[in-house]
């Protein structure tokens, strides 16, 4: 299947000399998945957690927020393009026809395209577990620190009991700061902006919070998300809260493959810099060869930009989960460049793996994924 009936010629654009304050009011009037910045051509992708990201300074530029855009043909592939979306982090690409723009896909669309295909596999399947949280008295502050950092766009707030009591997203903190400038009005903001990270994340949770078990299927999940026009869900079983899946997740699944080669997934990949995929390929299959009863399914591998530089290189942090057959696991690391911050991420996802023994495999999920994805 590829992305001819599923790119659209409308999107939402904005100019790289648009501030902050114009972007956010046009996510809160709008509600967009993500806007285009164009220039001369495509500068870039914009979406709510880069506006999290900007530690709400209204002055900022599109053009300093904007998320390099990835280039895709109106007649690719719908697997290779869930994968361009994946690895760039962003929901909404440009598409062009004849080297001219067309118009935009989104994930939504991709996700909509392909739902029918989407009941073999349970939530269970491609949910992350061990998800991030955040406690209630906790300040947005906090959350949006943690927001950031993990690079994700949503966290289970969680009581003095560790029940589930509420999420917080990007969205909610947006649409808060907006809301406020707007009661606030266009003055010095610095004090306002003080006051904003200090107040608790109850304030703004989303509650009650929509949930899913492990045991749905992934379609019934996706149309959920749907229909509630949200980005994400929490999976709770009897202990509480057990993990999160979110539509980022779907579009990953897509991608599985039934290759020989390890199928490695890179997000940020631009980060890179002296290294290159089939080097962060082979290192992580050597690690996977260590334990012969282990089948790697998928591997994703993350990595995160702090500010900190050492003589001009950015201090990195590396992310490395391997979805296999005896479940999932997975290595962190930090380190100046991609090289450095890879090689220690590899070295614990080492002592991480060779612990994973006793667990019962489990692989039908896989090949029936496999089958039905086979189609698309």
């Amino acid at each position: 299947m590829d992305i001819t009936e599923i790119a659209v010629p409308e999107f939402v654009e904005v100019a790289p000399d648009d501030r902050l304050g114009q972007i956010q009011s046009l996510f809160e009037r709008d509600t967009p998945r993500g806007v285009l910045v164009v220039g001369d051509g495509v500068e870039g992708v914009i979406d709510e957690r880069d506006l999290v990201r900007s530690r709400v300074e209204e002055g900022t530029k599109a053009s300093a927020l904007a998320t390099a855009a990835p280039t895709i043909d109106r007649d690719e592939d719908v697997r290779e393009v869930a994968r361009v979306l994946v690895e760039g982090g962003v929901k909404l690409a440009p598409v062009y026809e004849d080297d001219s723009l067309y118009g935009a896909v989104t994930a939504d669309a991709i996700l909509e395209a392909v739902l029918d295909s989407l009941d073999a596999i349970t939530v269970g399947d491609i949910s992350t577990e061990d998800p991030i949280t955040v406690h209630e008295d906790a300040r947005v502050g906090q959350a949006i620190n943690r927001l950031r950092e993990h690079g994700i766009s949503r966290l289970p707030v969680l009581d003095d009991d560790g029940e589930l009591s509420g999420i917080v997203t990007t969205h909610d903190i947006v649409n808060f700061v907006v809301r406020d400038d707007e009661r606030q009005g266009r003055n010095d903001r610095s004090g306002d902006i003080d006051r904003m990270l200090d107040i608790p994340v109850y304030d703004l949770v989303s509650a009650p919070v929509i949930t899913v078990t492990a045991e749905e299927d992934v379609e019934t999940a996706v149309r959920q998300m749907l229909d509630e026009n949200i980005a994400g869900l929490v999976v709770t079983d009897d202990a509480g809260v057990a993990g999160v899946v979110t539509k980022t997740d779907v579009l990953r699944a897509l991608t599985f493959t039934e290759e020989e080669t390890l199928d490695v997934q890179i997000t940020n990949v631009s980060l890179l810099e002296t290294m290159d995929r089939e080097t962060v390929r082979e290192s992580i299959a050597q690690v996977a060869e260590k334990y012969q009863e282990m089948t790697v399914v998928h591997a994703h591998v993350r990595f995160h930009e702090h500010k900190e530089k050492l003589r001009g290189t950015p201090l990195l942090q590396c992310q490395i989960r391997l979805r296999t057959s005896h479940g999932q696991v997975a290595g962190s690391g930090e380190g100046y460049g991609a090289e450095n911050a890879f090689r220690v991420a590899v070295d614990k996802l080492e002592r991480n793996v060779l612990e994973m023994k006793g667990v019962v495999a489990d692989e039908r999920y896989r090949g029936q994924l496999l089958r039905k994805l086979g189609g698309l």
